[in-house]
């Protein structure tokens, strides 16, 4: 399909934090559960401080991109957040959707984690793409196969060593046919099948260490990347 259509994407989540901090990590922390939208041009019609905020960006033609925050206060210090993106997919609307909507659940669960085990803190965000080798409709199995957790769960401890990169040592905490997660002491590492999307496998790396470097991280994932899928 290749005509607009506009597209909505709904998600409910419960988290381990209070409305003021979901409100912070939303607004101001996004490169360390997602990544850094602080250059987009986005305006605020609603910003109702910690409890309601919606960011939205126009374009030609009737586009829109809108994210919109609703959160709720919970008993125990948690929060109800209830997301709603809507917008306009200029092309392939239905790869797109799909694509989008299963991206949402995962940055959802991210937020999660991060609001969990690292709220607060400073963090270096990396964001790697692979080869285009590895948009192949296998290469994302290939990337699982290479790190032994083909067959792992989500809550699966796993210790994974990367060449190049070192030893991941944590817990899987995500894990479907699309995406996974691993979470160690001192970073959330997102892996991205977006093979299945029409795109390329890619991963981000949240480095809440104090010592992390973007520029060295991406070298060595991407040298990884280009070995495994030469």
């Amino acid at each position: 399909m290749s005509e607009n259509r506009e597209f909505r994407i709904e998600a409910t989540t419960e988290v381990e934090a209070t409305p003021e901090r979901v409100w912070e990590a939303i607004n101001d922390a996004t490169a360390a559960w997602m990544f850094p939208t602080d250059q987009w041009p986005a305006e605020y019609p609603v910003k109702e401080y910690p409890t309601h905020v919606i960011s939205r960006m126009d374009g030609p033609d009737g586009w829109f991109n809108q994210l919109e925050n609703t959160i709720e206060a919970l008993p125990g210090g948690k929060s109800r957040i209830r997301y709603v993106h809507s917008g306009v997919f200029t092309d392939d609307w239905d790869q797109q959707y799909d694509g989008a909507s299963k991206h949402t659940l995962f940055y959802q669960h991210t937020l999660g984690q991060y609001l969990k085990y690292f709220d607060g803190q400073p963090v270096v965000f990396t964001d790697v793409q692979g080869p285009a080798a590895s948009g192949a409709p296998d290469a994302f199995d290939k990337l699982k196969e290479s790190f032994g957790i083909a067959d792992a769960q989500a809550g699966d401890k796993v210790a994974v060593s990367v060449p190049g990169v070192g030893e991941l040592k944590g817990e899987l905490d995500y894990a479907n046919e699309w995406f996974f997660g691993i979470r160690t002491g001192d970073a959330l590492y997102r892996f991205f099948g977006r093979n299945h999307f029409g795109s390329v496998v890619g991963l981000t790396v949240h480095d809440f260490s104090g010592s992390g470097d973007s520029e060295a991280t991406a070298a060595a994932w991407g040298r990884y990347l280009e070995g495994l899928y030469a």
